[in-house]
């Protein structure tokens, strides 16, 4: 029991001593998103998922004109028609509604996916950059820095830039 009482006590002496050799500055922080829309290849990136974006926009938008187009038409006819007739056509419209959906909830997933084959690469290629320059540094620990996680942290500590421009000439 005491040689127990005694390897404890003689480890957590070794442990905080050294915890108190520990400098104070090893901790950096880099700001994923900031990197991955500034680099180069994140802004390739960027604008072919927006022209992608916006070409599902465009083609959805024409879906919902038609739509809407169609309603309108229902409405003003709805009188004339027959009982049988306003509720065939009333069909028809809610059928395309509910394929208008489906399609806008299906380009929502693509765009998802697409954006995350686009950017998991970049991410990856620049978790291998912080590691060069954080190492370089002397930093043994970097932080994701954004709104949630790190509220406070020096400028001198913030590998961002070194990060953006280490990959830009990486990666030309």
């Amino acid at each position: 029991m005491k040689r127990n009482l005694f390897l404890l006590i003689v480890l957590f002496s070794v442990q905080m001593s050294l915890a108190a050799n520990v400098p104070a500055g090893m901790i950096a922080t880099v700001d994923m998103q900031r990197a991955l829309q500034t680099v180069n290849t994140g802004k390739k990136a960027k604008s072919k998922l927006e022209k992608e974006f916006n070409n599902k926009k465009k083609e959805l938008e024409k879906e919902k004109i038609a739509i809407e187009k169609m309603h309108k038409e229902l409405q003003k006819q709805a009188l004339a028609m027959s009982e049988k007739a306003r509720a065939k056509k009333s069909a028809e419209l809610q059928q395309r509604v509910m394929k208008f959906q489906e399609k806008t909830r299906m380009s929502q997933m693509e765009i998802q996916q697409k954006e995350a084959q686009l950017t998991k690469p970049i991410i990856d290629k620049l978790k291998e950059i912080i590691k060069e320059v954080s190492s370089k540094k002397g930093y043994t620990i970097v932080l994701e820095k954004n709104e949630n996680s790190v509220l406070i942290s020096p400028e001198k500590d913030d590998l961002t830039q070194a990060v953006i421009a280490a990959f830009n000439k990486k990666n030309k």
